[in-house]
């Protein structure tokens, strides 16, 4: 099913907590492969790697066997910036930020069964990356949130809401501070979906986490 007909999309984003030093025996890359194992169990619709910290060795492992867990799946993988490991590993796609390499420069060279997200923050690049054949916007931070203090005060569900009206036809996920009990208002204002770290960061509770937010989508 294409992505903009899948609603709630749940996207998780890994914690970025590995180091340069980590090694695929390392209990922390054990760790990430058992949050992909539980996120593909719980049908989360997006997963995102995203650790900057790897060697590029170690994120093509990781990769490699990430995409052997989600292959035949409902979940799809996305490597942070690095559309090359995304491509040569088996992964989705990539989740593209300001720094990246442009929207429109993947799209032509990885195709268009290559899947892209873009972190924006602003109507003007979210409508850059609908324009750039991006598959979809993550917008935010929405509230407060310690990961995304170093984007400002939140933008808040007014200001989501008008960048997500503005793109009708074009998913906008809701980002920063999302809470189960905040999830609802965020698809009033026109969520597709939502993308979290803390909210799906325990494998025990990916399942319930899912169909909570399901159940907030439906109740909107």
């Amino acid at each position: 099913m294409p992505l903009h007909q899948q609603k709630p999309i749940t996207y998780l984003i890994t914690s970025g907590e590995t180091t340069p030093q980590t090694t695929p025996g390392d209990k922390d890359f054990s760790r990430l492969l058992k949050l992909v194992a539980a996120a593909v169990a719980a049908h989360v619709n997006l997963l995102q790697i995203r650790e900057k910290n790897l060697s590029t060795r170690v994120l093509y492992d990781l990769t490699l066997q990430a995409a052997e867990l989600s292959r035949k799946s409902n979940t799809r993988l996305l490597i942070n910036d690095r559309a090359d490991v995304a491509r040569s590993a088996g992964a989705d796609g990539v989740h593209l930020t300001a720094a990246s390499i442009e929207t429109s420069v993947i799209r032509r060279t990885f195709g268009d069964d290559f899947l892209i997200g873009v972190s924006i923050h602003s109507l003007e690049e979210a409508r850059a990356a609908r324009d750039a054949r991006a598959d979809f916007a993550v917008f935010g931070p929405v509230f407060e949130t310690e990961s995304k203090r170093a984007y400002g005060e939140p933008f808040g569900l007014e200001k989501f809401e008008q960048v997500a009206t503005a793109l009708t036809q074009f998913p906008l996920l809701a980002i920063g501070g999302v809470t189960l009990d905040s999830a609802a208002g965020c698809f009033r204002a026109g969520a597709a979906g939502v993308a979290a770290i803390r909210l799906m960061h325990d494998p025990n509770q990916l399942a319930r986490v899912v169909a909570e937010i399901g159940a907030r989508f439906r109740s909107k």
